[in-house]
């Protein structure tokens, strides 16, 4: 199967998830808009979601995997599946222990870490901490689903776990909608959203538990021990969480600096989940699969195919990062007030989501190389160099957060965390390229900037097409006029940008299917299907 067909298969489930995200996002604004309690539940769901980003996402899919490959190619599925039961018995007793200390000092987390400004609002302050005892639990669910996951995805079972998440959204769009049949308030939504978490990580993880199973690999549970191979992993994983997680990282900082200011928690949720749909479809997608390939390319010593695989994964990801940043950054407003205005979600909240969906669009490439340059370091099992250049990173976030926050409000943070993208990717980069890791590819080199330069022409062509159709486009228009006003500008700039990619040799889909179809190599890609 080819690169191209398994970065498909990861990537629809995620565009499933994030079209259902959408949806379940238009329905909270409407219900909550960027009030006290969306304020409270964003703030609260944010601490469960970083966790998960960081000690399992990030850990697992970054340190786990590459020794799970190694399981198998060396020891076979018993191997494997030995591994698999010795680090879930450390994994889930951590986890127990983590929860129920987190559960009981839930008030001081929310004070010092989670959300100090709501302090001065005592309601708010106590909604918040109860959202987030329901929710905390959903940390363990989905560490234990990443586990799951990873072991999927070097199994070639990239599809489970992708759509997994589809039934967070679906779970807490039904409780929206029967919030709405019942007549429910603002904060009876909210606590039944929170419920709806705790119950979406339960079907989450029984999803990929059946999966596993389904692949041949039935987990038991071992008595938690320090074996030789979960130590390896635990060494791996520390560096590798808060490396995997340095955007969980940078957006729980800016939870904390924004909770000094009302509705920025909730403008900063609204505009991070439309800019994190081209980031998950193509960056976790990438991700995804590039580190098990990666992994076994190396572990084969076929240095030509690993080069091959990192420079195709960079021209995949710009090939249609940049047009998603492109749209951002002129057409924000428009998306905005299509998707949230409505309800509680007035004027003056799309003004500043969409400036500050804006601002995101500048450092949306960014973001996705990341996820395409870290596979590099973690599957040659070189954990480290990412952390210290996450560190940075987060140093540069905050410094620049805490300097704008104070004059530009949530567009401060914003544009903290863009330079400290960028920033990370060049830091990422370089190390690459100055370690030999990165091999020089002339056609690459030369597509880049017909792609820049094809977006940049699809982007004016947007930003006139905004000031044509205008009265199609504003609050007084009907919300069908404005849907098809949108879609119509969107798909004429996909025709522009696709058109002059192809045109001027930006991008060659027959080059780039040739370049990365590749045979199965080993005894497992044989047997194995997704």
């Amino acid at each position: 199967m080819s690169l191209v067909r398994k970065f498909a298969t990861v990537a629809s489930g995620t565009l499933m998830s994030r079209i259902f995200g959408f949806t379940r996002e238009m329905f909270m604004a409407a219900a909550l808009g960027t009030g006290p309690v969306a304020d409270a539940f964003n703030a609260a769901f944010r601490f469960p979601n970083t966790f998960r980003r960081l000690f399992a996402e990030g850990a697992f899919n970054s340190a786990f995997v590459p020794l799970f490959a190694k399981e198998i190619e060396n020891n076979g599925m018993d191997g494997a599946r030995r591994f698999s039961e010795e680090v879930f018995g450390v994994l889930f007793t951590v986890l127990l222990f983590l929860t129920i200390v987190m559960e009981l000092s839930m008030p001081f987390l929310v004070r010092t870490i989670i959300a100090p400004g709501f302090v001065d609002d005592p309601t708010k302050f106590t909604t918040t901490i109860r959202m987030a005892v329901i929710m905390f639990p959903y940390l363990a669910c989905m560490s234990l689903a990443a586990m799951m996951g990873g072991m999927l995805n070097s199994l070639h079972r990239y599809f489970a776990a992708a759509i997994a998440p589809v039934f967070l959204n679906v779970i807490l769009i039904v409780v929206l909608v029967y919030a709405w049949w019942q007549g429910y308030d603002a904060l009876a939504v909210g606590y039944g959203l929170s419920w709806g978490v705790m119950a979406a990580g339960l079907v989450q993880l029984a999803i990929v538990w059946f999966a596993v199973r389904n692949a041949g690999m039935r987990i038991g549970f071992r008595r938690p021990r320090l074996t030789a191979n979960v130590k390896r992993l635990l060494v791996l994983a520390l560096p590798a969480a808060i490396t995997g997680g340095i955007t969980q990282i940078n957006l729980l900082i800016n939870t904390n600096i924004a909770s000094g200011a009302a509705g920025a928690v909730s403008s900063l949720v609204y505009a991070d989940r439309i800019y994190q749909l081209p980031l998950g479809v193509v960056g976790i997608a990438v991700a995804t699969v590039l580190l098990p390939e990666l992994s076994r390319a190396l572990r084969a010593g076929n240095m030509q195919e690993a080069s091959s695989l990192q420079n195709r994964s960079v021209e995949f990801t710009l090939f249609l990062t940049l047009p998603a940043a492109a749209a951002l950054l002129v057409m924000s407003e428009p998306i905005v007030r299509l998707l949230f205005e409505r309800g509680k979600f007035g004027a003056d909240s799309t003004l500043e989501v969409s400036t500050l969906l804006a601002i995101y669009g500048i450092g949306l490439p960014a973001f996705v190389l990341n996820k395409a340059f870290i596979p590099g370091f973690f599957a040659r099992e070189d954990t480290r160099t990412p952390m210290i250049f996450a560190a940075i990173s987060m140093v540069v976030n905050v410094s620049i957060a805490l300097s704008l926050f104070p004059f530009f409000g949530a567009r401060g943070i914003v544009t903290a965390e863009i330079v400290s993208g960028w920033l990370y990717a060049l830091l990422l980069f370089f190390t690459l390229v100055r370690r030999g890791h990165w091999g020089h590819d002339r056609p690459l080199l030369s597509r880049i900037p017909r792609l820049i330069l094809s977006a940049a022409i699809m982007a004016v062509a947007i930003h006139y097409a905004c000031i044509h159709f205008a009265p199609e486009l504003s609050s007084a228009a009907s919300l069908a006029t404005r849907a098809v006003t949108v879609i119509a500008i969107v798909l004429g700039a996909m025709v522009i940008y696709f058109g002059l990619a192809f045109a001027s040799g930006g991008a060659d889909l027959g080059m780039i299917r040739r370049s990365i179809r590749r045979r199965a190599s080993t005894k497992t890609d044989e047997h194995q299907t997704e």
